[in-house]
Order: C-alpha cells, then structure tokens, then sequence
C-alpha cells in the first residue's frame, strides 16, 4: 500500500464515475485555476474515514506516531486549535480547574470558556534586556500546583512564538508527581528532534499531549496539524471524542494527505534535508554577527529556526523596519512585536533567501544610529492583570448571570480598573492580552495603547476605540 497520496491520485488517473460529494466531481477543466480538484475526494470505499479509521488513514496516522516518537498519533485538519480544544476538555471536567501559562494561544481560553473552567495563571519571566518574555520556570509551575490543589490539568506553550523553550522534562516531571496530565501547544515546534540543532520535542520529555502545526515549521499545507497522545493519565477515550466533535465530519483528503507526505518526506528524506537546513540557517546566523546597529536576539533555551530582529537600540522602529523589508526588498517577514520583528525558516528555505535577507539587513544597518534612551514599553505579551485568577467564564457569559443592559462600552483610556467582557489581542500572535472575567490594568492599557498609536489592530474587540466591560465592575 503506498502513502494516501499515492492512492488518491491513482484513483484520479481511473475511469471511475462519482456520484458522489464533492460537487466539482473532479472536473479539473471547469475551472481553471491549479486547484487539487483532481484528488479531492470524500469518504468513499477503500479511502477509509479519519473518525472511524481501519485502512489507509490508520496506517497513516502509526507511521506518523513512529517518526515522531509518540505513542498515538491523530491527524488534525482543523489545524492545533482543534487539537488544543480536544486535549484540555479531554482531560478537564466541567467546571473544573486548569493551570495555564498566561501566554497561550486564544485557543487555550476558548476551551477554558467552553468547559466553563477555573482558570490559574504561570506566568513567564520577562527578559527587560532582549524585551522577550522568557520560559515558563519549573519553580512557577510548583507554586501554581501548590496554590491551587485541585487542579486537572497543565497547559504551557513551548517553543512561544518567538521561540523561547521551557523544560518541559522537569515540568513533566513535577506534573506527573500529581498524577495529572502535561499538555504542551508545541505548534512552532513540529521540526523539534529531527537535528540535533534544534531542540528534543516534548514528546520525547515525557509530556501527555503535544499539539504540532505542521504546516508552520514543515512542509505540509496551511491548516495541517496533528496531535500525540502518551502514557496512561490522559483519558484518551475521552480526547477523541472531542477530535471527533471539533474536526469537520469532512475532513479534507487533499489536506490529510499533505500530512502523510510531510511524514514520508521526514522518515525517508528528513536527515538529509535537515543537515542543508542546519548548514543554511547556521551560516547565515554566523554571517549576521558583524551588525553593528540591529541585533539578533535569543534566550538561553531557544528554537534558532526563528530570526528574532530588535531595532531596540537603533533609530528605527520594529514596524518600519518590517514594512522596509516588504516594501523595499520583498521580504515578507512573519510578524512585527514592540521592538523587534520576526522571521520564520523552515527546512523548505533556500540559499537564495538567507542571502536576499542578509544584504537587505546589511544595508539597513549601515544607514542605522545607535539610540542609547529609546523607551522601553516592552514587549511583553502577557502583562499581569491587577488579578491574576480568572473568574469561573459563565460569570461573564450566561444570560442568567449579565445580560446586555449589565454591560457597556467605554473609550480604552476609560478602561483601566474595569472588568472586561471581550478579549483582547494583537494578530498575530493571537495570544490575549485581556480576557473576558479580568480586570484591566494600567500595564495592559498602556501596552495595547502604545501598539494602537503605532498602527497594529487590536483585535477580538467590537469597537477598535474602546472596550466592553461590565456596568458593576
């Protein structure tokens, strides 16, 4: 049996007739555009079911497990979010109590409201010299567990999005101490343990669930992810019915078999691809060592596939030195934060592109002068509220509980010492800076106001002026 892949196109080079959904039936020539209408199939005999599957999906999703190093694997079409959303409800009850880094993903407070959670916080360290926030430390997350005793289970975010990596070996560790399960959004960290340049996957250090995007930092297609389940604490009856509700009863073929050619290209080309990559990606870091002005920043615990840019010292701002690259050298670089940019390689970079963005940064530096007294808002996208503890999300949701006459809108500058009733983020990252049940502070205000002036979009909100937040609080 070849890969699915294989045998979906195999089917499209038959005389076989469907009648059957999809409705462009494979008629690659009513529409001209180079869309995969050809191997865009549905549900149909020897092609096997994602939620049921015995055939070519189950062999599929084992070979995964095997060249992750997982004990099971499922394939994710509905991207992490669906694969976040199934581990924490999963392994929650209604209710109950979570233990959070402040720095997920929106996807992990989507669950925490959908399972009506009590939520706590860990919060990472920030680093006031590279302007990142840190790791999540094993000693906040021994404080969480202590202070909140009935908690069911832990989410952090290993590698962040700007690369930074907790220990997720002792982490684990002191998780399982308490016979609860370790869930790690490792979205941006799928390549982990394929070179010994990059760090060990938390698969590989003991955690319960691990959530991959494979299609940010491998070759796979936008909205493909997978997610592994390991050991014996995790309910894994209980994730899977929850796949089985977040994942469309469709899933796509052509984006199911994007993940297995991802996996075959990893067993069978993935030592070779990766010892170019490495060599790429490490010669460009060492040719970027003479800038004089801009300075690429990393963590002690860091994923160097992310090419961290601060413009903090310099005469120019981290969003112009993102809209130059784009306008200028068309470089289209991944994301602009307060005082740094970010670029995103894969083992799909070519030479070509370290190149252009090494003489792009070049000369923009050359034209550079240091700023020794450039202010220091920070970066930080976790600011502490005034109240660390979420309060139970139906407080804030239940039209038993506040209706819309018990909620308003005020301006932003209004806001602080409110409790809001929206979230509130920058895209990306997609990681809120409020969430609905906390008070704003000052912190928050001044972070979100400064990004605002710079022209970013706080998103999640109804009103980009202001904020909903409750008449009584």
């Amino acid at each position: 049996m070849g890969t699915l892949y294989d045998q979906l196109n195999s089917y499209r080079k038959s005389d076989y007739y469907g009648f059957h959904m999809p409705g462009h039936k494979r008629n690659v020539g009513m529409i001209e555009a180079e869309l995969p209408y050809g191997i865009d199939i549905t549900e149909i005999d020897e092609f096997d079911d994602l939620h049921h599957a015995e055939g070519v999906l189950l062999q599929a999703s084992k070979q995964a497990a095997e060249v992750f190093g997982a004990e099971e694997t499922r394939f994710l079409v509905n991207g992490s979010t669906s694969g976040i959303l199934s581990a924490i409800l999963g392994c929650t009850s209604k209710g109950g109590s979570i233990l959070v880094a402040r720095n997920c993903h929106k996807s992990v407070y989507h669950a925490i409201f959908l399972g009506e959670l009590k939520a706590a916080y860990l919060y990472p360290e920030f680093d006031e010299h590279l302007q990142l926030n840190t790791a999540i430390s094993v000693e906040e997350v021994a404080r969480g567990l202590a202070a909140n005793p009935d908690i069911q289970a832990v989410v952090i975010v290993s590698p962040t999005y700007d690369g930074v990596v907790s220990d997720i070996s002792s982490i684990a560790e002191l998780v399982h101490k308490k016979n609860i399960p370790l869930i790690v959004d490792e979205a941006h960290g799928a390549h982990f343990g394929f070179h010994s340049y990059f760090p060990k996957s938390a698969v590989y250090y003991g955690a319960d669930i691990v959530i991959h995007s494979l299609h940010k930092t491998l070759p796979s297609l936008t909205q493909t992810a997978v997610i592994h389940m390991n050991g014996n604490i995790v309910e894994r009856d209980k994730v899977r019915e929850y796949l089985k509700i977040f994942q469309s009863t469709s899933p796509s073929y052509v984006l199911m078999a994007s993940i297995d050619e991802c996996v075959e290209f990893l067993k069978h080309k993935g030592d070779q691809a990766f010892h170019q990559y490495v060599k790429l990606l490490s010669n460009f870091r060492a040719a970027m060592s003479d800038l004089k002005n801009l300075a690429f920043v990393e963590t002690e615990n860091f994923d160097r596939s992310k090419l961290i840019i601060s413009t903090r010292k310099t005469s120019m701002t981290a969003r112009k030195l993102y809209h130059v690259l784009r306008k200028d050298y068309h470089l289209q670089m991944e994301m602009v934060a307060g005082s740094y940019i970010v670029g995103m390689t894969s083992v799909a970079d070519r030479e070509c592109g370290f190149q252009r963005l090494k003489q792009a940064l070049y000369e923009i530096d050359s034209e550079l002068e240091i700023i020794s007294n450039q202010a220091d808002i920070g970066s930080a996208i976790c600011p502490q509220p005034l109240s660390a503890k979420l309060p139970r999300l139906k407080q804030i949701y239940k039209s038993s509980d506040i209706s819309s006459d018990m909620k308003e809108m005020v301006p932003w500058k209004d806001s602080i010492g409110r409790i809001s009733t929206e979230y509130a983020y920058l895209y990306p990252p997609g990681i809120p800076l409020i969430v609905p049940g906390e008070r704003i502070s000052e912190q928050t205000w001044a972070y979100l106001d400064y990004h605002r002036k710079l022209g970013f979009s706080i998103e999640g909100v109804k009103d980009k002026d202001g904020i909903e937040v409750r008449v009584d609080g």
